[in-house]
């Protein structure tokens, strides 16, 4: 009986994790649902309601981070920027509808970034972003420098969408390195007509291929290994229990069975 209490040792600690991670992922949930709800408002054009609940969210991730949430630092940062451009969005009257959608779902997949570590939302922008840089090089095959121009300022406008969750969900080297090469292709622009401007767009591209088969890789939920390795832990344990048992029976039966020397 003495396996007993390490048995109920084991199914005491599942118990206490799963509920204190349950009481966190309850709170990011709600914290999720606020900015979806503040994008669809948005589309709609109810801007006073999106603003009602983007403050409610400023509200809640404050107690949040109060809480001490599992968030990095960057990860706050990053989420509260993100939610402060929102917030600014919505109550900026000179900005039109398309501006406004982009920054309110900017933070919207941010929010998701730091809430759902497999398949975040923002992967689903591959076609998008990819298919935005696709008019980039068109354009600049067709030695059309204001249609290269525009062409890339709406790239720009599409990459922007998805960078605060890129910088939630990717390395911080790789990071850096996109950055570095979109603020060559925007600062030098001008060099479209030049022989070798192709190479460097390609370059790009190949990096931004490989920016979204990286997040799309994982096959499993990272928080379900926990609770496997913790069930298979259990489950290990009580066999062994079982087993330990089984064989002390065993022994047991047959000294019962065999003559008293």
């Amino acid at each position: 009986m003495k396996y007993k209490p390490i048995i109920l040792l084991w199914l005491c600690i599942l118990f206490i994790s799963s509920s204190v991670y349950a009481k966190s992922q309850s709170a990011m949930g709600e914290l999720d649902q606020l900015a979806d709800e503040a994008l669809q408002f948005t589309r709609a054009g109810r801007y006073e309601d999106a603003k009602g609940l983007l403050e409610r969210f400023g509200v809640l991730f404050s107690k949040t981070r109060i809480a001490d949430q599992p968030l990095t630092m960057d990860e706050l940062r990053i989420v509260t920027a993100a939610h402060h451009d929102a917030l600014k969005a919505i109550t900026n009257v000179s900005l039109n509808q398309e501006d406004r959608i982009r920054r309110v779902t900017a933070f919207r997949l941010a929010t998701d970034a730091v809430t759902s570590k497999y398949q975040p939302l923002w992967s689903d922008m591959e076609k998008p972003v990819m298919n935005a840089f696709q008019q980039v090089k068109n354009a600049a095959l067709e030695g059309d420098a204001d249609l290269y121009n525009l062409q890339l300022n709406e790239f720009l406008a599409t990459y922007s969408v998805i960078q605060p969750s890129i910088k939630i969900d990717i390395p911080v080297d790789k990071v850096q390195k996109l950055d570095s090469k979109i603020t060559y292709l925007d600062r030098y622009r001008s060099r479209v007509s030049e022989q070798n401007w192709m190479k460097e767009l390609e370059s790009f591209e190949a990096d931004l291929k490989s920016l979204f088969a990286e997040i799309n890789k994982d096959d499993l939920d990272p928080s379900i290994w926990w609770v496997i390795i913790m069930t298979g832990s259990i489950i290990v344990t009580t066999l062994s229990y079982v087993s330990w048992r089984k064989y002390k029976g065993q022994k047991l039966q047959k000294k019962t069975r065999d003559p008293i020397d």
